[in-house]
Parts: C-alpha cells; sequence; structure tokens
C-alpha cells in the first residue's frame, strides 16, 4: 500500500529517478523543467528541505512498497492559514484515482497538522487530468492564473476551503 510521507533527505535518489521516468510524460501537459532542473538536482532538492525546514512549505513523497516515489504532493508558500497546493503522479498510476485520493488526504494533513484552511492550485489549461483531480477533490474555480506563475502558459485557479 502507497503511503504518503513527508520528503526527507533520504528521499533525493528516489525523486530524481522519479523526475527522469516521467519527465517525457510530465512535459506533455506541463511546462518542462528544463535540464537546468536535473543538472542541479541536488542543489535544488537541499533548498526544498532547507524551505521545509523554515516552515514556509511542506513537501511529500507517495512511496511504494518497494521505495519508489509515485508522486509528489507539496503545500508550497504557507501563510496566514492558506497555502498552494502542487502534485505530479507518475504515468503508470495516472487515471487509476491515486491522485484523488492523495489530494484529500493531504488536504485533511493540511488542515489537522499545519493548520492550513484555504488550498490553493493553479493548472495549465491543457491538463485536463488535472483540473479532474481539483474538482474531485472539491477545489472550485475561482479565476485566471497569471501565465508567469505556469512556466508561461494560460491556467485557472482553483480553491478550497478546509
Amino acid at each position: 500500500m502507497p503511503e504518503l510521507t513527508r520528503l526527507h533527505e533520504d528521499h533525493g535518489p528516489a525523486v530524481l529517478a522519479f523526475e527522469r521516468a516521467n519527465r517525457a510524460y510530465f512535459a506533455a501537459s506541463v511546462p518542462d523543467r528544463g535540464d537546468d532542473f536535473f543538472d542541479r538536482f541536488t542543489e535544488r532538492f537541499r533548498a526544498l528541505l532547507a524551505e521545509q525546514e523554515a516552515g514556509i512549505c511542506v513537501f511529500h513523497v507517495l512511496v511504494a512498497e518497494d521505495g519508489a516515489v509515485l508522486g509528489r504532493f507539496n503545500l508550497m508558500d504557507i501563510e496566514d492559514h492558506t497555502a498552494e497546493l502542487g502534485y505530479r503522479v507518475a504515468q503508470h498510476v495516472a487515471g487509476r484515482g491515486v491522485a484523488t485520493a492523495t489530494v484529500l488526504q493531504l488536504c485533511r494533513l493540511a488542515a489537522e497538522q499545519y493548520g492550513v484552511r484555504t488550498l490553493r492550485a493553479a493548472t495549465v489549461h491543457r491538463n485536463t487530468g488535472s483540473a479532474k483531480v481539483l474538482t474531485k477533490a472539491g477545489f472550485v474555480a475561482v479565476g485566471p492564473a497569471d501565465p508567469a506563475h505556469l512556466g508561461g502558459e494560460p491556467g485557472t485557479w482553483y480553491e478550497r476551503v478546509l
């Protein structure tokens, strides 16, 4: 049974493997992170852990029984009981309800453990799967997202009061 767990240093290699294995899949629905993301992964990963330690963000991974990362589920820019949700799941588990179930689980964690009352998430228009996940998880569209926030692509903000 996959387990949603808070990101820690030991997850680094599995997160990198997850990102590499799913790069083309992700790029089909969201802006690609670029080669620099992979070239500087260790530095970026350490920065994420520092942000988490500072209480700015809380990062989670959905880990399979074999230790492989199946998804990343993040609460970013936590301030005034509000946070931005970001997530991505591996291609081989997409379309099976994994993202929706895990987003719902993270909504509960956000409220119970991190004091978040409102979650916001932005998705590019071409990522219809993400829009479906958000809608199924109780988010409602609240307006357009600035393309600069989404890698230059137009999108929509969604929101859920917890």
